[in-house]
């Protein structure tokens, strides 16, 4: 519960319900129950059970008559009705009996059942409800006989059933054996005979509260039931005690103890105080006996990250609305559940969970399991849970009465410590974890078992001990959850977007609003916890509590919760004040325990508040009279309205401030002023009462339509919110104006979206299918598509599966293309079948939609897909989402809007699998290439790796090849080994095409490889650019351009004609140099997840050596005619000029002196290097190491003050002017504080 505003008059308890079988109105079958018996009876006619033999329509004849449910009543209620809080009756009447009347006799067992349920208002408010189901004899005449009625029809219809032929006789015996038992035996021994059976019937009696004091309240209802079948009458009346607590009994204020009198004995409650972390009266002790701490840990993951939950029981907590009820025969593969790829399936009885598929691990999580389980253990729970079901339970609590708590001044572990270490040595979930611990280099010897403090002598604990331990327990596993929360988020603050506009516009914008910096917040976290934090932070737990944050400015109105969590997270920041933002993943133990826990003996120890002891009260002589085992009927007159005054009445402030405290606890709720608050629950009422939740009771096909077309309306609003979300993400945020810049999303939190998205179209494709067939739903239709598919091409029908995207090639166009891939639904299934890493229906599913949205063909894909109707309605219910043809064609379109942006998502995540690489190498055909008689080479590099060096047989141009995903790919070298009559070869541009994906890579050359052409060169470093979209404009950009206009043959070489130098004047230099270096500082300022292609940025278009190339080139000397000049003839001239002057030793200073030598050494590295590349590809080495060991700003000034350079170039050089000399070094020098790593392609052969 949020903390918060207590109710109305500040009084326990607002109602006493009773409900149970109303015999004026007999017996009318549950419908709720009836509909879920008629869904097992027409699954078991699909061939989906083999447990119910008979299905007719509408009634199971398998369910005896005392087995079925009927309708429950509100009996009664006391007071009728309070203002601060409406009776809900259906509410109330379905939470009470969510099972409806349950039938006995003598000879079952009728142990009373306790349960709670909490009712939450439209506008989030919350009430609670505590309720205790009894069995009570049936005095009815008329009940008991329809009960014989029903038997002698269920009798007559059964034998109809099972008599004549022998099959029908096997078919019966079957059925008894999957039971356990045969069939009659079964029936007779569910019957009932009026003669000699006395027939019982369940009864609730239930509390209504505004907080959840649970223990207390089951107290109250036990002690009042108690009253009923003790043999003894009660002291007063049971008005006295129902009175006592609708009316003279308080809330305890925050921070206090109450103490008030049930029937038989006194009964306490205390409430936390406003820095405590809020009221949780229920014991968690029941969830780890029931799974261990490492299932509940992973069960806590998935609520975080809201994953679906299904509780699976024979117990299930309210089934069919929260839960299966389990039979306890059933075996769980047979059970059809819709979208299990995100689900979390808790089979609570069998004690384990099936975790969706890729759930990332809570952070820290073994030393966390750790700490909870020292917890556990000093409590006498084990760690692992009562695993072996009820038998280990009972003899461990045997265990736990003896030898544990022999000390029973303190209640901890008896003996020594040593003893108890000796117990948790043969623990096997501590062993288990020792061993892991260990491997992370923690030492565990020194496990702890917190000793309980002994303070208990000197105070006297109000409650029982057992009560106390709950207390105690629970406070302790709370606090270790919290601290985890406070350490991981401890400076989240920094990173919530504070709204720029009012908050009238914030409201409405809300939608489009960024309320946290994500991608600065993870990358601050520590690597191991990013899996799980990317997604948490995308949940919309995450977004109402940093809404809340934003709403709530000053301390008075802030939401209790968030102001115990700010104030935890300010204790922290104070403790880590020498390291303030320094995030590491050491686990941190909680501190806080001993605090929490002495703040509630304190309150248990001294009781704050007594409240009035029950009286005697002014009722007619002979009511309240006691009749055993009855629960009576109780006087309304006296029971329907409070004391009309009494002390605390008088405390209350007039009825105007108690409607203001229930204002407050609705503002609590919704964080909003008043007006807002008014806007919206107006809004949700006028919502409400167009598309009132249909009551369960009240299940026509009519409102099942509507339900389900909200259902549908809402899969869509999701979509349309999960592309924007994604789109707006990927595009670098719209948020600039909130002081990012350029932010791009992070490979983490992209994996997350895309994820989710998967889970959606998950959710999508299982709503209204007619069959479950396998985990995944999507990958179900698709294998079913693909069958189809196949059934069609091998009876002949024409298969148009696969689209050539090539149909306006121009036939006179012949120049060298590779041929378009095909797009094909059905190819890219295969390619995902191919992979072997992927073992599950789901991973393939989700591995498809990632690579086609690689490809950008998700949308086309799925319309596809969707287009085969026929499928369509044999999978599909005619309800279904896939079966709205408006919704779907919305769906797709939204789905569309992602070809807008490239992903990458496939060939990132898949980094292991083998993909088909296939290349065209593009030689000039006007220069000879068909007699070019040298061996060729390729080597093909990426950012996962590269291939090494691939053999080109002699004039083959293409050819496909497979190897381990290089990732995205950045370069290729390219070569010959210089044999033969003619060794020159012009190559255009080489193009490189994953077969998978679809991407294609261009890698521009326009340059001669052959000694004696050009500069040399017998092997090319080329850097490639992904070309984008397979459309017809793009092939046109792949033929072979004009010469001329290859941009990297311009920039290479200074050529003979004046009109081929790029004239470029000084300021297009500088600008051209500026935009190079931001764009390496821009990459080193991006989060690492998110950089591209540093290679690009050296070596490319634009990038630092062609820059650099500009520098040099510019008032570069006209050679002589017919002779090529070489900046690297340039820089070996002034090496020479270096070395000579150094053999002469006339060197000015030291520090020249060094820069003098690096260059020398560098320029010598790279001459002697084994490779064969050309001059301009030893410039590019040159300017890559000195970028990388930054030196190239000290070169710069080197060669400005060299004498070769006033031969070499003319006055009005950029070299030459001293101003612009220095304000390039300047700009060279901003790349210092970057580490640069250089790929491998581009220094191989170099060892400096």
């Amino acid at each position: 519960m949020s903390g918060g505003g207590s109710s109305a008059p500040g009084r326990f308890a607002d109602y006493f319900v009773i409900c149970g079988l109303d015999t004026e109105t007999g017996l009318e079958p549950d419908e709720l129950s009836a509909l879920c018996q008629y869904i097992q009876a027409s699954k078991t006619r699909d061939g989906g059970s083999r447990f119910i033999s008979s299905a007719t329509e509408g009634e199971n004849f398998e369910q005896t008559p005392l087995r079925r449910t009927f309708k429950s009543k509100v009996l009664a209620r006391y007071p009728e009705n309070v203002e601060w809080n409406p009776f809900d009756q259906d509410a109330v009447g379905m939470l009470c009996m969510p099972k409806g009347l349950a039938f006995k006799t003598q000879a079952d067992s009728r142990e009373p059942q306790f349960h709670s349920f909490i009712i939450t208002r439209e506008d989030g408010s919350r009430t609670f409800g505590f309720s205790l189901t009894f069995f009570e004899e049936v005095t009815s005449k008329q009940i008991c006989s329809a009960m014989q009625t029903l038997y002698h029809m269920h009798n007559a219809e059964y034998d109809i059933l099972h008599t004549s032929p022998t099959n029908d006789k096997e078919s019966c015996s079957s059925a008894g054996d999957c039971n356990g038992t045969s069939v009659s035996k079964l029936q007779r021994f569910n019957s009932y005979d009026i003669s000699r059976d006395t027939l019982y019937v369940s009864k609730c009696i239930c509390l209504i509260t505004p907080m959840s004091f649970m223990k207390a309240c089951k107290k109250v209802l036990e002690q009042l039931h108690q009253a009923v079948t003790s043999p003894q009458p009660p002291p007063l009346p049971l008005e006295s005690y129902i009175y006592n607590i609708l009316y003279e009994v308080p809330l305890p204020p925050a921070g206090r103890s109450l103490k008030f009198s049930g029937v038989y004995g006194p009964i306490i409650c205390q409430r936390p105080s406003t820095n405590e972390l809020p009221l949780f009266d229920f014991p968690v002790k029941e969830v780890f006996e029931l799974l261990g701490v490492e299932n509940v840990v992973q069960l806590f993951t998935c609520a975080l990250l809201e994953f679906q939950i299904l509780l699976y029981s024979q117990h299930a907590p309210v089934p069919y609305l929260m839960g299966l009820h389990s039979n306890g025969l059933d075996d769980r593969s047979k059970l059809e559940l819709p979208q299990e790829a995100n689900l979390c399936f808790v089979d609570v009885d069998n004690h384990f969970i099936e975790l969706p598929e890729d759930l990332p691990q809570f952070p820290n999580k073994l030393e966390f399991i750790q700490e909870i389980s020292e917890i556990l253990m000093a409590f006498g729970i084990p760690p692992e849970g009562n695993l072996h079901c009820s038998e280990s339970a009972s003899k461990m609590k045997s265990l736990r009465a003896c030898d544990l708590v022999s000390d029973k001044r303190n209640g901890n572990i008896a003996g020594s410590p040593l003893n108890s270490y000796e117990l948790l040595k043969e623990n096997e979930t501590i062993a288990r974890l020792q061993a892991l611990v260990k491997r992370t280099g923690v030492s565990l010897e020194k496990l702890e078992v917190r000793e309980e403090t002994s303070s208990k002598k000197d105070l006297k604990i109000q409650c029982d001990e057992e009560e106390f331990k709950i207390y105690q327990l629970n406070i302790q596993i709370r606090e270790v959850f919290a601290n985890r929360f406070t350490q991981m988020f401890a400076d989240y603050e920094v990173f919530v977007i504070q709204p720029s506009q009012d908050k009238e516009s914030w409201f409405t914008n809300r939608e489009q609003m960024q309320n946290f910096d994500k991608a600065s917040f993870l990358s601050d976290q520590p690597e191991p916890y990013l899996p799980f934090l990317s997604r948490f932070l995308e949940t919309q737990m995450f977004a109402s509590f940093i809404d809340n944050k934003i709403m709530c400015h000053d301390e008075d109105d802030k939401d209790p919760v968030l102001r115990v969590f700010d104030s935890r997270v300010d204790k922290i920041r104070l403790l880590n004040v020498r390291t303030p933002t320094l995030r590491t993943s050491m686990y941190q133990k909680c501190t806080t325990i001993d605090e929490a826990e002495k703040s509630i003996e304190l309150r248990l120890a001294k009781i704050d508040h007594t409240a009035v002891h029950p009286h005697l009260l002014d009722m007619k002589i002979g009511q309240g009279k006691y009749e055993l085992g009855f629960f009576p009927k109780l006087q309304s007159d006296v029971l329907s309205t409070g004391p009309a005054s009494n002390k605390w009445t008088k405390r209350n402030a007039p009825a105007q401030w108690r409607r203001k405290d229930r204002q407050k606890q609705h503002t609590e709720h919704l964080r909003l002023d008043n007006d807002q608050r008014e806007k919206y629950i107006q809004e949700a009422r006028n919502l409400g009462s167009t598309i009132r939740q249909p009551k369960l009771s009240n299940l026509s096909p009519s409102v099942i339509a509507q339900t389900n077309w909200k259902f549908v309306e809402g899969l869509l609003k999701e979509c349309r919110n999960k592309t924007k979300r994604m789109l707006v993400e990927k595009m670098g945020r719209e948020a600039v104006e909130l002081g990012h810049g350029e932010v791009n999303i992070t490979g983490v939190e992209e994996n997350t979206l895309i994820a989710s998205l998967c889970d959606l179209l998950e959710r999508i494709w299982s709503h209204g299918l007619q069959v479950k067939q396998g985990k995944s739903a999507l990958w179900s239709h698709l294998l079913h598509y693909l069958e189809n598919r196949q059934r069609r091409t091998t009876s002949g029908s024409f298969s148009t599966s696969g689209i050539l995207l090539d149909s306006e090639r121009r036939k006179s166009d012949t120049s060298p293309a590779m041929s378009p891939l095909r797009i094909s639904l059905i190819q890219d299934m295969r390619h995902i079948q191919n992979i072997s890493e992927i073992k599950t229906d789901v991973g393939k599913a989700r591995a498809w939609v990632r690579l086609s949205m690689e490809k950008k063909l998700l949308s086309r894909h799925l319309k596809q897909l969707l287009s085969d109707h026929e499928l369509t309605k044999k999978l599909y219910k005619r309800y279904a989402f896939l079966r709205c043809d408006d919704e779907k064609e919305q769906f797709l379109y939204h789905l569309l809007s992602f070809n807008a942006v490239d992903y990458f998502c496939f060939t990132n995540v898949f980094t292991t699998i083998l993909i088909p690489y296939h290349i065209l190498i593009v030689p000039s055909k006007k220069l000879g290439g068909s007699m070019f008689t040298a061996n060729p080479w390729i080597c093909i590099s990426g950012e996962l790796g590269e291939t090494g060096v691939l053999q080109i047989p002699r004039n083959i141009l293409e050819m496909t090849f497979e190897c381990q995903n290089l990732g995205k790919l950045t370069t290729v070298q390219i070569g010959h080994d210089n044999s033969g009559l003619y060794a020159k070869w012009l190559v255009e541009y080489v193009m490189v095409r994953n077969e998978i994906t679809g991407h294609t890579y261009k890698f521009p050359c326009g340059r001669w490889l052959g000694k004696g052409m050009d500069d040399g060169s017998l092997e090319r470093i080329l850097v490639g650019e992904l070309l984008t979209s397979h459309t017809e404009a793009d092939e046109r950009q792949c033929r072979t351009p004009p010469l001329q206009q290859s941009p990297s043959m311009i920039r290479r070489f200074v050529t003979i004609s004046p009109n081929n130098k790029p004239k470029l004047n000084t300021g297009q230099i500088q600008e051209a140099i500026g935009e190079a270096v931001n764009g390496i500082v821009k990459h080193f300022h991006k989060p690492e997840k998110e950089r591209g292609s540093l290679t690009l940025l050296l070596c490319g278009e634009s990038g630092l050596v062609s820059a650099l190339e500009q520098v040099f080139q510019h008032g570069f000397k006209s050679p002589r005619l017919f002779k090529n000049v070489f900046i690297w003839d340039f820089l070996e001239k002034a090496q020479t000029y270096y070395e000579t002057l150094e053999q002469k030793e006339m060197v000015p200073e030291e520090n020249w002196q060094t820069r003098a030598r690096n260059f020398c050494r560098f320029i010598t590295a790279i001459n002697n290097t084994p490779r064969n590349i050309g001059k301009d590809g030893k410039f590019q080495m040159l300017v890559c190491l000195g970028a990388r060991d930054h030196l190239l700003h000290h070169w710069i000034a080197l060669l400005a003050d060299c004498p070769i350079t006033a031969q070499m170039y003319e006055d009005i050089a950029l070299i030459k002017d001293h101003t612009l000399v220095n304000s390039l070094i300047r700009v060279l020098q901003t790349l210092q504080e970057f580490n640069i790593t250089l790929e491998a392609s581009l220094v191989k052969g170099i060892d400096i």
